[in-house]
């Protein structure tokens, strides 16, 4: 499995809640060709309801869950996965 993490040690630090998703889009080609993609964005615990909402909004986000910040998908069709940092100004927390 490619695991891919955006977030710096610092941000590991602090963005502890990550919310995560099978992306029903990406899944079965590219990076994740023969299996399942995940994406997850990594936030601070107190954003993740927002964070949540935000990615439950997408179309082809399914399975949206909650998950602590060392997170590795357990879903063994998952070849692929991607954390991605949710500071200040990402479109999650800014209600767009």
């Amino acid at each position: 499995m490619k695991m891919v993490d955006d977030r710096t040690e610092e941000q590991k630090e602090r963005l502890t809640a990550v919310v995560i998703a099978r992306d029903s889009w990406m899944s079965g080609w590219g990076g994740a060709q023969g299996g399942a993609s995940y994406a997850g964005w990594a936030c601070r615990p107190e954003d993740s309801d927002e964070v949540f909402d935000w990615v439950v909004a997408r179309s082809e986000m399914k399975e949206v869950r909650i998950a602590a910040g060392n997170f590795r998908p357990e879903d063994p069709d998952c070849v692929h996965c991607h954390i991605y940092a949710v500071d200040s100004g990402h479109p999650a927390l800014a209600g767009e």
